[in-house]
Order: C-alpha cells, then sequence, then structure tokens
C-alpha cells in the first residue's frame, strides 16, 4: 500500500502556530474518511480531528476552536492547523486513511482506520 506522509512538526512555544501537511499516495483520498491522531509519552494514541469526503469536520473537544483540518482531494492533501498550541498539545501526530467512504461520516476512534502515516513529532514548549 502507498504511503500517508506527514511533515510540518517541530518545536514550538507556547501559544505558537503550526500546520501540519499529510501527502496520500496510490489511489490518493478519494472518498474515504481521513483523520488526525496524536501520542504523547506513556499515553495512548487519540483522534485528534476527522473529515469525511462531504460532511463537516470533527475535533476532540480539548482542540475545538484551536485546531482546523482541510481535505484537498485535487492534490491527495490534508492540513492540520494548530494554532494557540498548549504543552498538552505535545505528541506525536498521525494522519490516517478509513476504508469507510460514507461521505457525511468520520470517526476518531484510531481502531476504524487501515492506513497510517510515519508521524510528525510537535513539541510545545511553556
Amino acid at each position: 500500500q502507498s504511503p500517508l506522509v506527514e511533515s510540518g512538526g517541530g518545536l514550538v512555544q507556547s501559544g505558537g502556530s503550526l500546520t501540519l501537511s499529510c501527502t496520500v499516495g496510490g489511489i490518493g483520498l478519494s472518498h474515504q474518511g481521513i483523520g488526525w491522531f496524536r501520542q504523547a509519552p506513556g499515553k495512548e494514541r487519540e483522534g485528534v480531528s476527522c473529515k469525511s469526503s462531504l460532511g463537516e469536520p470533527s475535533y476532540k473537544e480539548s482542540v475545538e476552536g484551536r485546531f482546523s483540518i482541510s481535505r484537498h482531494n485535487w492534490n491527495n492533501t490534508v492540513y492540520l492547523r494548530l494554532n494557540s498550541l498548549k504543552p498538552e498539545d505535545t505528541g506525536v501526530y498521525y494522519c490516517a486513511l478509513s476504508e469507510d467512504s460514507r461521505p457525511y461520516y468520520c470517526s476518531l476512534w484510531p481502531a476504524t482506520y487501515t492506513r497510517w502515516g510515519q508521524g510528525t513529532q510537535v513539541t510545545v514548549s511553556s
């Protein structure tokens, strides 16, 4: 299977911003749902945001209003804009592609995603 490749992570001060990118290889985004997840040291992977092909995006409550997801099928790229970053946002951020192609539904549950990128590190200093 063709890879998902994330980029854009880095070290930023509290209150700063980053934009993460995820390029989907192979057949690309198509109609599948796509999500962003993160994993902090010693913690389980958690869903941050997801976007179906036609529906509104979904966000983890703690990032609502600060993060913004956008998907661009024309270049098979998904972005996650991270604003007003906090130290608790620190972790490895992954994008993932779901097999679910329902146009108005996406899930923040990691188990529903079958293809994953290698991740990009986001570190927020206080």
